[in-house]
């Protein structure tokens, strides 16, 4: 008898724990992240510069494209102050595609970062590269072409601040920039802990976080891959000249006549920029533009980082597209405007030993472009200028 009334008690203990669990309400499951699918333009490349353990997703683009935007990124951001803390939008700006317009350098022609304490900003050592079409890159990213997959370099000795050297601190990809970008003396000059922190007590972003990547944990890995995915989104393939390519626009007589100037050996500008051969408008990899004699010493060319002596004086070649809108121009921002830079390259070419071979007429200071002959490549250039690009809501400011 009591072994049956222990067996019932027992039974109804159960019973009510069930009860008691089924009541409660569950909190529904997390949905898995969504592929993003780049959309390729027509005639680019289909191959694409995405790690496998980063792929894109529509939540973490979108949650990529906050965190582009959001100056609590610097760990030293107070609502009460205006413009206070940086984020990558601080210099990447989108109507400048995505860099930071010659109206917010320095006298240099220098981005300058964030003040620390009593310490001023502290100026970049080199001018900008274009933040668009980064997804087709795959020689290296950076004047030098350091980030790249070959770096097996781990961490950055700063001195004051030291990264450790392990995973994912490396520099390997894109998603190297976003944490040197914390740690860079000359951009925001903070600490990762301080940036992370800053991100993860905020009550918007642990949910996006948990969309992107499954847990609400705030990491400095997720923010980079976060922010890298997002950039990938940005491309720019929408200008005149592809409308025109398309026969949806047409060209005056200047713009065919610089068209012509530079697919031709007269303005000779196709052997590094490509053109209708080559809709990203480079080539995107290392040339000596005879911009300096052989006395000239170089700091952050391509033999910085692979030391190789062959590669003195060789910095990443850009993208032509979107140009009218990112002067300064060379990797030191020397050039105001595109008429400077055609003035160069028709008059002002200097010899040294590793001069790129395709600077044919380097012996007699460059191409010799009459002034209606630049004046018609420079309208050109005007032609890869992509309005819907630096004002598609997409990549936006999404606080706006």
């Amino acid at each position: 008898m009591k072994k049956r009334l222990h067996i019932s008690i027992l039974n109804l203990t159960c019973i009510a724990t069930l009860v008691v669990l089924c009541a409660c309400p569950r909190k529904p499951p997390i949905p898995l992240p969504r592929p993003y699918t780049i959309e390729v333009p027509p005639h680019f490349p289909t191959i694409l510069n995405i790690p496998a353990d980063n792929p894109m997703t529509i939540e973490g683009v979108e949650l990529g494209r906050h965190l582009f935007y959001e100056r609590r990124l610097s760990g030293r951001f107070d609502p009460n102050v205006p413009n206070s803390g940086m984020s990558c939008f601080s210099c990447h700006r989108q109507e400048h595609s995505f860099e930071i317009g010659l109206e917010n350098l320095n006298e240099n022609r220098r981005p300058v970062g964030l003040p620390k304490d009593t310490i001023p900003g502290i100026a970049t050592s080199t001018a900008m590269l274009p933040l668009i079409n980064l997804v087709f890159q795959h020689g290296g990213y950076m004047w030098s072409g350091m980030v790249h997959s070959s770096n097996t370099n781990l961490g950055w000795d700063l001195g004051e601040y030291k990264v450790p050297a392990q995973e994912p601190f490396n520099f390997k990809n894109l998603e190297a920039f976003v944490w040197t970008m914390i740690v860079a003396p000359h951009e925001i000059h903070g600490t990762i802990e301080a940036s992370v922190k800053a991100i993860a007590s905020t009550s918007k972003y642990p949910p996006m976080f948990e969309r992107a990547f499954g847990t609400p944990d705030v990491t400095i890995d997720r923010i980079c891959k976060a922010i890298a995915q997002f950039v990938r989104t940005l491309i720019s393939a929408d200008s005149k000249f592809d409308r025109f390519l398309q026969g949806r626009a047409q060209f005056d007589d200047d713009e065919i006549a610089g068209w012509m100037l530079f697919e031709g050996e007269t303005g000779d500008c196709f052997h590094c920029h490509g053109g209708s051969g080559n809709l990203l408008f480079s080539t995107y990899g290392f040339s000596n533009n005879a911009l300096e004699d052989a006395n000239h010493k170089h700091e952050h060319d391509r033999s910085s980082f692979t030391k190789n002596p062959q590669d003195v004086g060789k910095y990443k070649i850009p993208t032509l597209r979107n140009i009218a809108l990112t002067a300064p121009y060379m990797h030191d921002g020397r050039f105001a405007t595109l008429e400077e830079v055609v003035e160069f390259y028709s008059t002002g070419l200097k010899w040294s030993p590793t001069v790129d071979p395709n600077m044919k007429q380097v012996h007699q200071g460059g191409v010799r472009l009459n002034q209606t002959q630049q004046r018609q490549l420079v309208k050109f250039l005007h032609t890869l200028t992509d309005s819907a690009f630096i004002t598609n809501p997409k990549f936006s400011n999404p606080n706006n």
